[in-house]
């Protein structure tokens, strides 16, 4: 029988209580704080750098290749920026999934 099977029959003898102080599960509750938080602050950051830049120096006027300038580059970039993290995020999606399976089979095996 597969975990999900074994969980939808098994649900209601599930100890949340068990689950929820073992080690597992705040090691996953830790990893995901940490790659949030993390994230979260890069992007903002570096979101909101664009419009600090434009409007307290002069520094995005400059060209940077041709008659593009640095304003230019950094708005592209923070589409690359975008991509980039939805990449990072489906990938520790997927290590976050990985552990949350040990996480319920510990739960359904330690009864």
């Amino acid at each position: 029988m597969e975990l999900n099977e074994q969980i939808v029959v098994q649900n209601e003898s599930l100890n949340y209580e068990e689950i929820a102080a073992s080690e597992t599960f705040k090691e996953l509750l830790v990893a995901k704080k940490r790659f949030t938080l993390s994230t979260t602050v890069f992007f903002i950051s570096f979101a909101l750098l664009l419009p600090v830049l434009a409007f307290y120096t002069n520094l995005l006027t400059k060209p940077a290749i041709g008659a593009v300038s640095w304003a230019w580059v950094f708005a592209f970039a923070q589409f690359a920026m975008t991509w980039i993290i939805c990449h990072l995020y489906v990938k520790k999606a997927a290590e976050f999934d990985e552990m949350a399976k040990q996480v319920l089979s510990q739960g359904i095996g330690g009864r």
